[in-house]
């Protein structure tokens, strides 16, 4: 772990822009902690992703608690900056690096009655120091799979730490059989929380006027979270039919990317940035430019497709889905259990080249009030998991 920090500052002083942003907030972080007053809960979330799966119950808690202090600490720099000015709790900052001394004294500082960690966090100093103070610790919308370091034959000090948890909230019955079967008992299937917070949003119907008249009369396709992958084959196909318009919603709005962008799609488009009524009805690509957006541009759309999945993994499919509409996305899925399940309902659908893709997207759109329909029963059969973890923790 020192290693792993000592790398982290040594690409800060190179010049690594996120690397830089890290070690600055968590160099902070204590320091303003300490003069704050002690939290009632505190939630640990790595990124943006992670956020949203804690932020129903967080909202809860505070509407029927309004006076518990509540922290949330982010990992990720990118997380940290996308919602540091969250209104819903009373602190956001940085989660101080994991050494005992620096978790002793973020500990004394933060005295959290419980700790909410999302998923895939598991710091083995925290965990450690929060057990020894007996404090109650919590996992909410895990998912665990037979490959991951916890079930390796050498895992077991890595499983000793789960052990540590009063309670993991799992996603599936898949999970919760896996963690049993390594002596892990304290376990509680109670789903993914995501769901309820799509369902939320999909509520909250926003006005997007320009959007809405660029999308008006055609077959619209939405595109979020896109990576270079994912765009060379949206263009191809924008360029194939002409009958399609396109939004597309770029990962990352950085300078080389939209440069990327520029040429795919050989400057054909419009940015969201700069539309106007009339430029608006002269293209077939609409760009957005523009953070925060995405959630609800999927409601204009008559397909979905999601980025990533030629990448690291696929983004959000729930995001899409929970508006009644088909999703595409690429092959680097497995790990998803929600777009597992989607393909499964017959909701979606993978691509891995153009040809897959372009056939997937025919179908799709052809198709799309059929497969909507299947993808917003599966999306409603999941609605629950925030009632089931907050009734247990703080009812």
């Amino acid at each position: 772990m020192h290693l792993y920090f000592l790398c982290i500052r040594i690409a800060a002083l190179l010049g690594h822009k996120k690397a830089r942003k890290l070690v600055e907030g968590q160099s902070r972080a204590l320091a303003e902690l300490k003069k704050e007053r002690p939290f009632d809960v505190w939630f640990h979330a790595a990124s943006v992703g992670e956020f949203e799966q804690a932020r129903p119950i967080i909202e809860r808690l505070k509407r029927e608690h309004p006076n518990k202090r509540v922290l949330l600490t982010f990992f990720s720099p990118s997380g940290y900056e996308m919602r540091k000015d969250y209104q819903g709790v009373d602190k956001v900052t940085y989660l101080p690096f994991a050494t005992r001394r620096r978790v002793r004294a973020f500990l004394d500082a933060v005295q959290p009655k419980v700790a909410v960690f999302v998923k895939y966090e598991f710091w083995p100093a925290y965990l450690r120091e929060l057990k020894r103070r007996k404090m109650h610790t919590y996992l909410i919308s895990a998912i665990f799979r037979p490959k991951q370091l916890f079930f390796w034959p050498w895992g077991r000090p890595y499983r000793n730490l789960l052990k540590g948890f009063t309670r993991l909230y799992v996603q599936d019955e898949p999970s919760a059989e896996l963690l049993k079967k390594y002596g892990v008992e304290q376990v509680t299937v109670a789903g993914d929380t995501r769901f309820d917070r799509v369902s939320t949003i999909a509520s909250r119907e926003v006005d997007l006027p320009l959007v809405a008249q660029f999308c008006q009369g055609a077959k619209t396709i939405v595109a979020g979270s896109t990576w270079p992958e994912d765009e060379t084959l949206l263009a191809r196909y924008v360029e194939e039919r002409d009958d399609v318009k396109l939004v597309l919603v770029p990962h990352e709005i950085n300078q080389e990317h939209l440069h990327r962008i520029f040429l795919t799609f050989k400057g054909q488009y419009v940015r969201y940035s700069e539309a106007t009524e009339r430029n608006i009805m002269t293209c077939r690509v609409l760009m957005i430019d523009t953070l925060g957006m995405l959630s609800q541009l999927y409601r204009y759309a008559d397909v979905g497709y999601v980025g990533g999945g030629f990448g690291a993994g696929i983004h959000n499919t729930i995001e899409a889905a929970v508006y009644g509409i088909p999703v595409l996305f690429g092959p680097n899925h497995y790990k998803f259990r929600e777009a597992k399940n989607l393909l499964k309902a017959g909701a979606a659908e993978t691509v891995d080249n153009y040809g897959s893709f372009s056939a997937a997207m025919d179908h799709a759109l052809e198709q799309h009030k059929e497969m909507g329909k299947l993808a917003a029963e599966y999306v409603e059969s999941e609605l629950g998991a925030t009632n089931r973890i907050y009734e247990e923790l703080f009812k």
